[in-house]
């Protein structure tokens, strides 16, 4: 796992062996934000990383300077790597938590511009992620949602369904909140 551009591009991370999770390939990574880099302006956004599993994507989105990344893990192994990785790399602005990610997003009061959701693929609620982002207050007016999902779903017909991108056995649809 490495983090592919940025302040910290082409750093090594190398998360325990035995975490119970299926990191996004650095091919899909890296394809997910040359997509973004026509879409997102990262120096004034805040992030959600929901599931942030070994916290690649967090890391990526903290190395390409955004404003505050919030990472999100219920297992405490994942979320202690997230930790110390922020810590080693001293990434002020990221800030890991302990957190059931359906939990959080029906609860939370906070706002975010961008929120990425990287959910177990046989997670039963992952049909129902985009509708729980976009019906709250979770995403700012005009904000993103991407959802990292397996091929069997289409969120085409999904309100506020902007676009998507396949590569390989990852899939990534894009979501807007209306403003």
């Amino acid at each position: 796992m490495r983090i592919i551009s940025g302040t910290y591009k082409g750093r090594r991370l190398h998360p325990p062996n035995n975490l119970p999770l299926r990191p996004t390939t650095d091919f899909a990574k890296e394809a997910l934000f040359n997509v973004l880099n026509n879409l997102v302006e990262y120096e004034s956004m805040r992030v959600l990383d929901l599931f942030a599993g070994t916290g690649s994507i967090s890391f990526e989105f903290i190395s390409r300077g955004c404003k505050s990344v919030t990472s999100l893990e219920k297992d405490p192994r994942c979320l202690s790597f997230i930790h110390r990785t922020g810590l080693e790399l001293k990434m002020v602005n990221l800030f890991p938590h302990k957190a059931n990610a359906l939990t959080f997003v029906r609860q939370s009061f906070d706002t975010w511009d961008l929120v990425f959701a990287d959910p177990p693929y046989d997670l039963p609620q992952l049909p129902d992620l985009p509708e729980l982002v976009l019906s709250g207050e979770l995403l700012a007016p005009g904000g993103l949602f991407i959802l990292e999902h397996p091929k069997k779903y289409d969120f085409s017909e999904s309100p506020g369904f902007d676009q998507h991108r396949n590569y390989g056995e990852v899939n990534f649809s894009f979501f807007r909140k209306q403003k």
